[in-house]
């Protein structure tokens, strides 16, 4: 049975709670008598809730992004993470995730169904000590379901909105292992900062990383989000305009319109992406698109493999290492092109 989350009537949300506090109290199995960890209880805020972590977290569920790839990293393999199927690819986990468990000789975790419409009972099978959702979009009533299956950990402010080392730190905190996520910040950062020495030539040249959401329409991500940040990581610039542009609430983005193209001029290289090559055609097929002068000189770097383009979407130790190499060759292709 699937239990939809928009319709869980006070009767059901009972039963969830009934069943979770069952899973929680039973300790048929995996220390439920063990002594706490050290630096346990942890006690985590959140703008939905405060999670009560009472012991070193062992069976860790994930939903929305980046949470599953700083878990694996610290260590602990999530026993099930939200699907993201627009970005897996044939083995159907993301590819960075399945290279890292594999790799190590770890059980690749459960997937389960997230987004608008969680499924709530899955969760509960998979009997978490801890779910881990800081960049994420559950809502009010989603995280009051599932604090009653296990403490939950949400966003500090607004959905899909925390700062990429801020995440890191939070999922730190709630296993343990607050030290050890400060040096995965540092190895991330340190992998972006070798990348820039090893091709100073992308020193001095800009760039704009703009999206499309239908014909007419054209919007800039801002230099804090984090496909951007990773960019002017690895040694770019941030053509100055994208200062000037308002943020659409809670995005780090700004829709500036079709008609606007032509404030990103003075962009050396354009980064962008695309669902298929049908979405690049219609896309660039648009005239006021196409007299953008990095379009026009074919100075884009774009992918339409959906596992890249959510790779170089998310900065975590897990992507960053997984981006930057296949990022070099795109970059040098596009600045080829513009130099041309």
């Amino acid at each position: 049975m699937h239990i939809a989350p928009r319709s869980l009537g006070a009767s059901v949300a009972a039963t969830v709670l009934t069943v979770a506090l069952t899973s929680c109290g039973d300790d048929g199995g995996d220390g439920g008598d063990a002594a706490s960890g050290e630096g346990f209880p942890v006690t985590i805020e959140s703008a939905l809730g405060t999670a009560e972590i009472p012991d070193t977290p062992e069976r860790v569920v994930t939903l929305g992004q980046g949470s599953a790839e700083t878990s694996i990293a610290l260590g602990t393999v999530p026993v099930g993470i939200e699907e993201y199927e627009w970005g897996s690819d044939e083995t159907g986990y993301l590819p960075w995730i399945h290279e890292a468990v594999t790799e190590e000789g770890e059980e690749l975790p459960e997937q389960f169904r997230g987004e608008e419409d969680i499924d709530f009972e899955a969760i509960i099978e998979l009997e978490p000590d801890v779910i881990l959702a800081p960049w994420s979009g559950i809502t009010q009533e989603d995280y009051d379901i599932l604090e009653d299956i296990a403490p939950t950990v949400a966003y500090p402010d607004l959905a899909w909105s925390i700062d990429w080392d801020e995440q890191i730190e939070v999922i730190g905190e709630a296993l343990g292992q607050p030290e050890e996520a400060a040096g995965l910040i540092e190895e991330i950062r340190q992998t972006l900062a070798e990348t820039a020495e090893e091709n100073p030539h992308f020193e001095d040249v800009t760039f704009s990383y703009i999206y499309t959401d239908g014909p007419g329409t054209l919007g800039v991500f801002l230099p804090d989000e984090q496909r951007v940040a990773m960019v002017r990581g690895m040694g770019l610039t941030v053509d100055p305009v994208a200062e000037e542009f308002p943020e659409a609430e809670g995005t780090d983005s700004a829709l500036i319109g079709l008609e606007n193209a032509d404030e990103l001029s003075d962009s050396d290289l354009v980064f962008t992406f695309y669902s298929n090559e049908e979405d690049r055609e219609e896309v660039q097929g648009q005239e006021l698109y196409s007299a953008i002068p990095a379009v026009e000189n074919d100075a884009v770097v774009s992918s339409d493999d959906n596992s890249f383009v959510t790779a170089s979407s998310l900065i975590n130790p897990l992507t960053v290492p997984w981006v930057t190499e296949r990022y070099v060759p795109m970059i040098d292709e596009a600045l080829e092109n513009a130099e041309g």
